[in-house]
């Protein structure tokens, strides 16, 4: 599987959105500030949104038309999703 998810820090104001093939340990990652670079300065570690698919171009496509979109409309999305904004990495470990 390939997921595209967006992560964002403890008050809610940054997004950071990837793509991954592994979500459970490519999130375990940014929560060890093991991957340097923008999440780990910016403490970017819930994850908030995230979906899966089983075509790798899918997958980069969509984080790209993401990546592309307004802060208005990730919220959104995100919203929709998780509408409480609460840290899915408990319910990927099940």
């Amino acid at each position: 599987m390939y997921y595209v998810y967006i992560l964002t820090n403890y008050t809610n104001k940054v997004l950071y959105v990837g793509v991954t093939n592994n979500l459970i340990r490519r999130i375990y990652e940014h929560k060890n500030k093991l991957a340097s670079g923008f999440t780990s300065k910016y403490n970017v570690n819930k994850l908030v949104y995230y979906d899966g698919t089983n075509e790798a171009m899918s997958a980069i496509e969509r984080e790209k038309q993401i990546k592309g979109w307004t802060r208005k409309k990730k919220i959104n999305l995100i919203n929709d999703f998780n509408p409480d904004w609460i840290d899915l990495y408990s319910e990927i470990i099940k």
